[in-house]
C-alpha cells in the first residue's frame, strides 16, 4: 500500500520564524535537511504590515509582489539572495524586534510545485505551458506590471470559478478567468481576462499539484458547530489556508510554528495586513485537520483549503508519524 510518495517534506516545504534586526541577516530554516527555497511569503506578525511573495523566477530575489493588495510587483533590498537552506534579508520584512514568519516552498515536479511566468494576449482559450507533468490542482495568478486582483483556480470551486486572494469575496462566476476549461499535465488555459491575460502583460502563476502524504486541495462542508468538521488529509499539517467560496471571509493561514501546538494555533490572514491574531479555532492532527468553532467563516458553508505536511500520516515503510 501505497502511503506517500514524499517522506520528508522538509525537503520541500518548511515554515520559518524570525525576529528582524533592522540591517541584514541571514535566515536559516529549522529542518533537519538542507533545502535551498523558490518560493518565500513573509508576513509580519507582531504588527501591521503586509504580505511579500519572493520567488527565484521573476528576475531576482528583489523583485516581491503582496498577496493582500492589487499592488504591482515592487523592487527593493528586501531578500538579497535564496541560500542553500534560508534566505538573507535586507531592511524589509526585517524591522527591529519585529516577530515573522516565512513559508518557503521549492519548485519541484516531484513535490507538485510550478513557478510559471508569461506575458498575456487578451484572447480567449489561451493555453500556457507548465512543468509539473500532473494537473495542477490550485494555481494564485498576479498581474507583475499593473495593479489588478490576484485570482485563484482551485479544483474545490470548478473551472468556472475564480477567487481573489488579495479580498474577502466569494467566488465569483467568470469564463474569462479560466475559459472554463480544466487544467491538464501539461497546460492551464485562461481565459480573456485582464487579471490573468491582459495584452502584453506580464504575470507570475504558482501552480500547484497534490501529493499523497504531501499536500491536499479539497472542500468541506462546515457544520456550525463548536465541535466542528474534521478533514482528512493524510498527514500532520506544516500549513493549512482556508477560505469559504460560499460566502465573504478571510483567507485563514495556519502553521506548525505559530504556537504549535493544540488549541493555541494562531492565525494570520492572507487576505489583510492585520497582525497575528490569537483566535483558537482549528486542531492540527496527526493526520489533518479539526475545526473548533461554529464561526460561518470556518465552519459554515463551502470552504476550500490547501494544506501542506510537516510529516505524512504513514510513511513509506509503514510507519505512523506522531501526533502534536
Amino acid at each position: 500500500m501505497a502511503y506517500t510518495t514524499i517522506d520528508n517534506p522538509e525537503l520541500y516545504f518548511q515554515t520559518k520564524l524570525y525576529t528582524g534586526n533592522g540591517s541584514t541577516q541571514s535566515i536559516t530554516l529549522d529542518g533537519d535537511e538542507n533545502m535551498q527555497p523558490d518560493m518565500v511569503w513573509i508576513k509580519v506578525r507582531s504588527t501591521t504590515g503586509d504580505h511579500g511573495v519572493f520567488d527565484s523566477q521573476r528576475g531576482g530575489t528583489t523583485k516581491f509582489i503582496r498577496p493582500n493588495k492589487t499592488n504591482a510587483e515592487t523592487t527593493s533590498d528586501s531578500i538579497s539572495s535564496l541560500n542553500s537552506d534560508g534566505f538573507s534579508l535586507g531592511a524589509g520584512w526585517n524591522d527591529n524586534t519585529a516577530t515573522f514568519v516565512a513559508w518557503c516552498w521549492k519548485e519541484s515536479s516531484t513535490a507538485g510545485f510550478d513557478i510559471v511566468t508569461y506575458t498575456g494576449n487578451e484572447t480567449d482559450d489561451t493555453d500556457i505551458s507548465h512543468s509539473l507533468s500532473a494537473v495542477p490542482h490550485a494555481i494564485l495568478v498576479k498581474k507583475r506590471n499593473g495593479a489588478t486582483n490576484w485570482v485563484v483556480y482551485h479544483q474545490g470551486m470548478d473551472n468556472t470559478h475564480g477567487m481573489y486572494l488579495d479580498t474577502t469575496s466569494a467566488k465569483v462566476d467568470s469564463a474569462a478567468f479560466w475559459s472554463d476549461e480544466d487544467p491538464t499535465s501539461s497546460v492551464f488555459t485562461l481565459g480573456d481576462s485582464g487579471s490573468v491575460n491582459g495584452n502584453t502583460d506580464t504575470f507570475v502563476a504558482y501552480l500547484f499539484s497534490e501529493k499523497q502524504g504531501y499536500s491536499k486541495f479539497g472542500s468541506y462542508t462546515g457544520n456550525g458547530n463548536a465541535d466542528g468538521e474534521f478533514i482528512y488529509l493524510g498527514f500532520r499539517p506544516a500549513l493549512v489556508i482556508i477560505k469559504s467560496s460560499s460566502a465573504t471571509s478571510a483567507w485563514y493561514m495556519w502553521d506548525n510554528k505559530r504556537l504549535g501546538y493544540n488549541v493555541d494555533n494562531n492565525e494570520i490572514y492572507a487576505s489583510s495586513n492585520h497582525a497575528e491574531q490569537t483566535d483558537d479555532r482549528i486542531d492540527l492532527l496527526s493526520n489533518g485537520f479539526k475545526m473548533r468553532t461554529s464561526d460561518s467563516t470556518l465552519n459554515g458553508g463551502t470552504l476550500i483549503y490547501m494544506a501542506f505536511a510537516e510529516a505524512p500520516f504513514v510513511n513509506s515503510n509503514g510507519v505512523p508519524c506522531n501526533a502534536r
